[in-house]
């Protein structure tokens, strides 16, 4: 009783004596008199108002109790201060209850955090790096559920291959021991379709599922490391850790991500003011990719975490597409559902260029980097694996998460558009 008692602790006192009061007062009945009055042979009921009073108080009490449990969990969310990990962050202070603590990890902590500082929950910023097994498992100590959202994010070629790897498949592998050797039992890793695909020999995934078969032929770093890092995530699932009890783990692969934040769409605005307002078509509109909102990616992370507990032998071990209902389109027209509002307008040519032209300029950007990287960053748009991922048709048809966890999309497709264009228009150097 000690640890409920506090300012409200006379509250829990009187709920205590109201108690014991119903009691005696039950007991009496029993023995034939009731509040002192003799008892009657037919049955009567209690007086309404004063158990009305009395179920009251015992609610309080329940309430105050209930409280002191509810609010308990600590979540470590790494890469928190990222596109997707800010995202993640301010979805568990605003849907996950039982919260006490959020550490947010991250090598570049954002300056939006210090708003999140004074709620009710206790937000702690850690400056660390995955790579540096220390610095994680100090962070992982104590935490009851780690969502692993760090990872570099790199297809143009601005970091090495070497880096890549330490990050997205060492980092991963210091966040799994730092969890065994700390008894945190629960992770969640955020994961990529491109894991899968588009493979780079252009087989179409139509409306896939996660059992559906595909050749997931990976060459370019980044595919290749998170393929790495969501085996070792799975293989995990089961291990036991500090304490004797099993790891649980899953994955979750995002198709492309859109949403405020996305540094690609950013691009691509700044890139059609360039040019004057317009994009130019280069990859046919019949091929289709499948899109969803950051929020509700964020939102599937929160109720994955909080169901890997209760239902460890279904999901632990398990992967799970991200989706929601945003519409399947290419790339480019996907896009302008956003930038079009914002003032861009995408020119149709009537003849595209031809697929081995732009795989020629895809090779030659290669090339050019290559022989410019001791000198200077060159990092274009256009390289031989992203003309196979924007050529290729990758789209997901899946329910697995609803049926497994209870998913369903947060946020609607009208409202996902709306939120993303009112960002793109809040943009530095937007004409609105």
């Amino acid at each position: 009783m000690a640890r409920v008692l506090g300012t409200e602790g006379w509250r829990l006192g009187w709920c205590l004596f109201l108690e014991w009061a119903r009691r005696e007062e039950e007991q009496a009945e029993g023995d034939g008199v009731v509040a002192g009055w003799p008892r009657r042979r037919e049955k009567t009921a209690r007086p309404v108002a004063s158990l009305g009073i009395l179920g009251a108080w015992l609610q309080v009490g329940r309430g105050m109790a209930e409280s002191t449990e509810v609010r308990k969990l600590v979540y470590l969310v790494t890469g928190g201060c990222g596109f997707l990990g800010e995202h993640v962050v301010r979805m568990l202070l605003q849907r996950e209850p039982r919260l006490s603590e959020l550490r947010v990890f991250d090598l570049h902590l954002g300056p939006w955090l210090e708003e999140l500082k004074t709620g009710p929950v206790q937000v702690t910023a850690i400056q660390g790096d995955v790579t540096q097994a220390h610095e994680v498992a100090a962070a992982v100590a104590g935490a009851h559920v780690v969502i692993h959202a760090a990872g570099l994010v790199d297809v143009f070629g601005r970091a090495s291959p070497k880096t890549i790897h330490e990050v997205n498949v060492q980092g991963t592998k210091n966040v799994i021991e730092a969890c065994v050797q700390t008894g945190t039992r629960f992770l969640v890793y955020t994961s990529s379709m491109e894991v899968v695909g588009p493979n780079i020999k252009g087989h179409p995934f139509y409306r896939g599922n996660e059992d559906t078969p595909y050749e997931a032929v990976h060459k370019h770093p980044y595919p290749c490391s998170k393929a790495q890092a969501e085996r070792l995530v799975l293989e995990a699932n089961g291990r036991e850790v500090r304490g004797g009890l099993p790891l649980v783990t899953c994955a979750l692969r995002p198709t492309g991500i859109y949403g405020e934040g996305h540094q690609i769409m950013r691009d691509f605005y700044h890139q059609g003011l360039r040019l004057g307002g317009r994009l130019f078509r280069a990859i046919p509109a019949s091929v289709e990719h499948g899109r969803v909102y950051v929020g509700n990616v964020a939102w599937m992370h929160v109720l994955v975490a909080r169901e890997l507990e209760r239902r460890a032998a279904l999901v632990g071990g398990q992967v799970y597409f991200c989706y929601d209902e945003s519409p399947y389109k290419s790339y480019e027209d996907f896009n302008m559902e956003f930038l079009g509002p914002c003032g861009l307008r995408l020119v149709e040519t009537r003849l595209l260029a031809p697929y081995w032209l732009l795989m020629l300029l895809a090779v030659l950007n290669a090339l050019l980097q290559w022989l410019l990287r001791p000198l200077l960053l060159y990092a274009p748009l256009l390289n031989p694996y992203t003309l196979a991922v924007a050529n290729t048709t990758f789209t997901v048809s899946t329910d697995k998460a609803q049926r497994h966890f209870g998913y369903e999309p947060l946020f609607s497709w009208e409202d996902s558009r709306t939120r993303t264009i009112r960002w793109v228009r809040a943009m530095e150097g937007s004409a609105q």
